[in-house]
């Protein structure tokens, strides 16, 4: 024994200490050529922004937009990934339009990943820009352009395209996946309950149907109709199009690429971006052999945006409460915990006069909504608050919103699906059937062996059946209360189901039609004051500030490619990962749409 534990000393801390070392030498190693990138760049961190006369912003759209900006590095791939957020962007366009410096926006869209709500507030931003007398050109390029890309550019007074480029101007469709037949194959069970009369809550379909049911089909039907007329009509309005040749074009699928779409006035010409920047000269009255002053927007706007966030909290201001993502009990999304935090920090701060809580969710936990709710109802008793709905505000986005003194939303918003469902997937036959798996129990009580292993039986089915109906009644009280409505009105238009903006309006959900920027001038407008603080605040730091200079470098380069994995197998994971977090009674909207 002696003799194996000696042996073993001998081979392990020797192995242990060069393994040690190698390590500790890597790290310095990175460290030095770290320090070397850094030293590149002269100062640490980025050059204040310094804007020449005629400059004309690049803003430059890519990848995700969304309410809250990110910007993360992934150490396995060593690639700079960001989410530009909406607020900046917004921000940066009411900034600009004063500025005497800036000219113009040169518009690039790059297969941007955004709802539509935000892409109808991006458009709106764009209008209110040039309206300062300044002009925005968009330029259309790469393999395909898609129908939300071609939404927001058509907000620009002057539209351009690249050659050949394909743009289908074929209309909207969605679609639902299905489990049902996989889970029978596999031999697994799955009871569903839902509140009600919650026959619109559509949700838990795809695990006990093959298809749409008539009412997820009309919901679904009618949504989306409503989605396209509204895009339809603001893009008619844009480019003095009749609505009716906008639909036909698109049934006869008659435009295909930018060629054929400048023929019907889609856009102004197809020119390369050479063509386009000379142009942008010529705008500017710079001769053409003279350099242009491009600069990065996302930049212009980022720096603006911190340095508003600075001098606001200084002063008195309004606290805007950026909630976006599903509504959970834990995590970094839409949490009770951080929610918790961000409203009594703002209910408690005396400069705080107002509050608007900016809500960008398909909903999640029913526990944690009614826990959200407490906290803003709290706040709502003490300051006065809006709400502003994003791309979506629906179930548990929805159910946090209701003590709001008004709610604004954009026509696009997808909001409502007042409804509550439960799910108990049963696993026994599949474990016995397919993996030669089997249970067998003790219990010291009826139902206390109640599992992922054991078929509900009647009594227990129609318990769980009564707790889910307690929770859809909880719901349908706290819009009463909130909207000042009865019960029976509110379960009119309750049910599970889904809403624009425009319709839930008509209904009663929802205040007025309007963006983020509506919201914040309106409580400006009544607390009597102009600035404005966002929340969560960004702190920087050290990392931060080398990933902005990382992220400088690689926008100087005309093709930065990166490897990534297909956005189809990407959402398939989303959804599974999500159904396998779900715990509790779920308040959830049945799709994200996603519109190209």
């Amino acid at each position: 024994m002696s003799e194996n534990s000696t042996s073993f000393s001998k081979i392990f801390w020797p192995s242990f200490l060069a393994v040690f070392i190698a390590g500790l030498v890597g790290m310095i190693f990175f460290f030095l050529i770290l320090g070397g990138i850094i030293g590149s760049f002269g100062d640490f961190g980025p050059a204040p922004l310094a804007l020449e006369d005629k400059t004309v912003l690049h803003l430059k759209l890519s990848g995700t937009i969304q309410d809250v900006s990110e910007e993360s590095f992934d150490p396995s791939t060593f690639q700079l990934n960001q989410a530009m957020g909406l607020p900046e962007i917004l921000l940066g366009l009411k900034e600009a339009a004063s500025d005497p410096k800036v000219k113009g926006i040169f518009l690039e869209m790059k297969g941007v990943s955004m709802g539509m709500a935000t892409a109808s507030e991006l458009r709106e931003a764009i209008k209110e820009f040039q309206l300062s007398g300044k002009f925005a050109v968009a330029y259309l390029s790469g393999e395909q352009i898609g129908k939300q890309d071609y939404f927001v550019s058509s907000a620009c007074n002057e539209q351009y395209g690249m050659y050949g480029a394909t743009f289908l101007w074929n209309g909207l469709h969605a679609e639902s996946m299905f489990f049902k037949k996989l889970l029978d194959e596999l031999q697994i069970g799955i009871v569903v309950v839902r509140g009600k009369e919650n026959d619109f809550k559509s949700a838990v379909e795809p695990f006990f149907r093959t298809e749409m049911s008539d009412s997820s089909r009309q919901q679904m039907q009618v949504l989306l109709s409503n989605i396209w007329r509204q895009m339809r009509n603001e893009i008619s309005s844009s480019i003095k199009a009749d609505t009716l040749l906008l639909d036909s074009l698109a049934n006869a699928l008659t435009i295909r690429n930018l060629t054929q779409a400048q023929r019907f006035s889609f856009i102004d010409k197809n020119l390369y971006k050479h063509e386009v920047l000379t142009l942008l000269k010529k705008k500017v009255g710079i001769d053409k052999n003279s350099p242009l002053h491009l600069q990065s927007f996302s930049k212009y706007a980022k720096e603006n945006f911190q340095d508003n966030q600075l001098l606001a909290r200084q002063s008195a201001h309004i606290a805007v409460i950026l909630a976006e993502g599903d509504v959970q009990t834990d995590g970094d999304q839409i949490s009770t915990a951080r929610m918790a935090k961000m409203l009594r920090q703002v209910r408690e701060d005396k400069d705080v006069k107002g509050v608007v809580l900016r809500i960008n969710s398909p909903g999640g936990s029913a526990m944690a909504s009614e826990e959200i709710w407490k906290e803003v109802a709290l706040t709502a008793a003490k300051k006065k608050l809006y709400v502003s709905m994003g791309d979506y505000a629906a179930s548990g986005g929805y159910y946090i919103a209701t003590p709001a003194a008004k709610i604004y939303a954009s026509p696009m918003t997808v909001t409502g699906s007042i409804g509550v469902f439960g799910i108990l997937p049963y696993a026994g036959d599949f474990l016995n059937a397919k993996l030669g798996i089997t249970t067998d129990q003790v219990r010291t009580h009826r139902f206390g062996d109640i599992s992922l292993t054991h078929r509900l039986e009647e009594e227990e089915f129609a318990m769980m059946q009564s707790e889910v109906d307690l929770i859809y009644e909880q719901f349908i009280g706290r819009v009463a209360d909130g909207r000042n409505k009865n019960k029976k009105a509110v379960h009119a238009i309750a049910r599970g189901r889904v809403w624009t903006g425009s319709d839930a309006r008509n209904r009663g959900l929802v205040d007025q039609l309007g963006g983020l920027m509506k919201a914040i001038k309106d409580m400006q407008r009544s607390c009597g004051v102009k600035e404005s603080v966002f929340y969560p605040k960004k702190q920087t730091n050290t990392f931060d500030t080398l990933l902005a200079l990382l992220d400088e470098e690689f926008e100087n380069e005309e093709a930065h490619t990166r490897a990534s994995i297909p956005t189809d197998f990407l959402r398939f994971y989303e959804k599974f990962a999500k159904i396998h977090q779900m715990k509790g009674m779920q308040m959830r909207l049945p799709f994200i749409l996603d519109i190209h």
